[in-house]
C-alpha cells in the first residue's frame, strides 16, 4: 500500500506505519502546495490508508484509483478533481502519456503531487542505490527538467525507545539495519514531493 514507500511483512508494516511522519510534515506539505482541503482529490492508490485517512480530516473529497503504468484514470470523468496525489507507487518519472491523462481528469489550475523518496538519509542507507535517490531529483532529471517543481521534507522514523528502533530495524533489514548506529529512537527520511499545475488547453 502507498502509505509505506517499502514492501513489509503486514506486522512490521504496522509498526513502521506507526513511526512514519508522526509530524504529519507530508500531509500538510501536500495541502500547502495543493490545497486538497475541501476538494476533489484523485488518490493513487491509497484507499484504506493512513495517508488517505490524514487528507480526508482536511476534507478533502477523494476518488481512489489502483495504480497501473501508465497511469490512467477510465473511470474519472474530465475536469472533474482539484488534485492528483500519488504516493511511491505511481508517476516513476515523467511520461508524457501519464501527464496528458493527469491534464485529462484534473480542472485548470488543477494540482499534480507526486510523493517519492528523495535519498540522503539514514533510510537509504539501508536500501541501497535507488533512481529516486539520485536520477530524479537532479536538475536534469525527469521531473525537474518536465516542469515539476520540487519541495524536500525531512521526516522521521520516530519510536518511544532506541530499543524499539533496534529491534524494527533488524527484523525489517537483517544484519544492514542491525549495523546502523543509532543516537536516538529515530531515523532521517527525506520525502520528496515534485508537483506541478495541470496544463490546461481549451478544447
Amino acid at each position: 500500500m502507498a502509505d509505506l514507500p517499502l514492501d513489509l511483512e503486514q506486522e512490521l508494516a504496522e509498526r513502521l506505519g506507526d513511526a512514519f511522519d508522526r509530524e504529519r510534515k507530508i500531509v500538510r506539505a501536500l495541502e500547502a502546495l495543493g490545497p486538497v482541503g475541501d476538494r476533489d482529490v484523485v488518490l493513487l492508490d491509497g484507499a484504506g490508508g493512513r495517508r488517505a485517512s490524514e487528507l480526508a480530516e482536511l476534507g478533502a473529497r477523494l476518488v481512489h484509483v489502483d495504480p497501473v503504468y501508465p497511469f490512467r484514470a477510465p473511470l474519472v470523468e474530465d475536469r472533474s478533481a482539484d488534485a492528483i496525489v500519488a504516493f511511491w507507487n505511481g508517476f516513476h518519472g515523467v511520461d508524457e502519456g501519464e501527464l496528458a491523462e493527469a491534464d485529462r481528469v484534473l480542472r485548470p489550475g488543477g494540482r499534480l503531487l507526486i510523493v517519492h523518496d528523495y535519498g540522503r538519509d539514514d533510510v537509504s542507507r539501508l536500501r541501497g542505490d535507488r533512481p529516486e535517490y539520485g536520477a530524479w531529483s537532479r536538475r536534469d532529471g525527469p521531473f525537474l527538467r518536465g516542469g515539476f517543481r520540487i519541495r524536500v521534507l525531512h521526516c522521521f522514523w520516530t519510536w518511544d525507545t532506541i530499543d524499539e528502533t533496534r529491534a524494527f530495524l533488524s527484523e525489517a533489514f537483517g544484519e544492514q539495519g542491525a549495523a546502523l548506529e543509532l543516537k536516538r529512537p529515530r531515523l532521517s527520511h527525506n520525502v520528496a514531493i515534485y508537483h506541478r499545475s495541470t496544463r490546461y488547453r481549451e478544447a
